[in-house]
């Protein structure tokens, strides 16, 4: 099951999504360290979840740019 789903992601605002991807990025960060130093994870289906949600929310971010692109194109257009 993931972390997280598009609808709730795209519902946040992008404060909350930055928030949320560093610590998914802190967390990520950590488990590969234990990795690379020779300790046994938990559960290592857990590092693929977090990079999944780090894409998802980045996917999330783009579109929000891309369309707010796109918005300040089409006012310049119409000027």
């Amino acid at each position: 099951m993931p972390i997280f789903r598009m609808k709730d992601i795209r519902s946040m605002p992008s404060e909350d999504r930055g928030k949320k991807l560093d610590e998914l990025r802190t967390e990520l960060s950590r488990l590969r360290t234990m990795i690379k130093a020779g300790g046994a994870v938990e559960n290592p289906a857990r590092i693929r979840e977090l990079r999944k949600a780090i894409a998802r929310i980045l996917t999330v971010e783009n579109e929000a740019k891309l369309a707010e692109a796109k918005q300040r194109k089409k006012k310049e257009k119409k000027r």
